[in-house]
């Protein structure tokens, strides 16, 4: 619930802290911002754009196919690493976090952590906020400054998201972790040559590490590799969810599925990377 994060939350206009009232959100400063009926609030300035925003279907698409269990063993993975080094009373926050679905599995596995959800998408926030009852679901765009009080948060999450080095820096403790989860350029096989999708750049854990280098440390990375198997349907499902929906119709997705076997193998492959924040000295955190 959003009352289990509210703490760590700032006014997205003033930066001031945000507290519950009514069926709201609100700073000392008067900013007051709705709690939808679904359970989530919008913390986006009144300028953003939300293009790039799952879609409705895409939202549904992704819930779907998580939840069948196909990315079980990549959660679980994720879980053993992040509950295990978690303190009491931690705050995990989950950015780009969809429909909660890699949160709720942390949180499973500890008694008192909570969760904070952000997304830029609605659409993926309403299910996000009830994927488990300690998650508090927040809309708000990673590139901009997030929603989130410096140094409030133990550790953060970002699987298959956009990933802002500065900001996430500024919102960790300063003994925090960051975990990242990204696609190696064997994800998916032969599905992406087969139905047009995104390709991997082979140097991508090297781009990442690159991109995070200034705020981050690389501490370790763990490889996850499997094959599951999917019927025509399953790997829509898969196709619908990610960013490969906005660039392939869907009559042309059944026509190249039409030529693949039925169920298809198809390898799931990325990597877990571990990074620790720098220092920062006394003089930044004071500005």
């Amino acid at each position: 619930m959003l009352n289990d994060v509210v703490n760590v939350l700032a006014c997205p206009v003033c930066g001031s802290a945000l507290a519950p009232a009514h069926a709201a959100l609100r700073c000392d400063a008067g900013h007051s911002f709705d709690i939808a009926r679904q359970g989530y609030v919008n913390l986006l300035p009144g300028n953003a754009r939300t293009g790039t925003a799952d879609t409705p279907e895409m939202a549904r698409s992704r819930e779907t196919f998580l939840g069948a269990g196909h990315f079980d063993g990549l959660a679980d993975l994720l879980a053993e690493h992040v509950a295990s080094a978690l303190p009491r009373g931690a705050c995990v926050l989950d950015a780009g976090a969809g429909t909660g679905h890699y949160l709720a599995r942390v949180l499973r596995d500890t008694e008192t952590a909570v969760g904070l959800a952000i997304d830029v998408s609605k659409h993926s926030l309403r299910r996000a906020a009830r994927a488990h009852p300690r998650v508090g679901a927040v809309v708000a765009d990673l590139w901009r400054p997030l929603p989130v009080r410096t140094g409030s948060v133990d550790a953060i999450l970002d699987v298959f998201a956009p990933r802002n080095g500065a900001e996430f820096r500024r919102v960790l403790r300063p003994d925090g972790v960051l975990y990242v989860v990204t696609p190696t350029a064997r994800h998916l096989g032969d599905l992406v040559p087969d139905l047009g999708l995104l390709t991997v750049d082979e140097r991508k854990q090297e781009r990442t590490d690159r991109s995070l280098s200034d705020h981050f440390r690389a501490y370790e990375t763990h490889a996850y590799e499997t094959e599951v198997e999917l019927g025509h349907d399953d790997v829509a499902t898969l196709v619908g969810m990610g960013p490969s929906a906005r660039h392939l119709s869907a009559d042309e997705l059944r026509t190249r599925l039409g030529k693949l076997p039925d169920p298809v193998r198809v390898p799931i492959s990325v990597a877990l990377s571990v990074y620790l924040p720098h220092r920062v000295d006394a003089h930044s955190e004071a500005q």
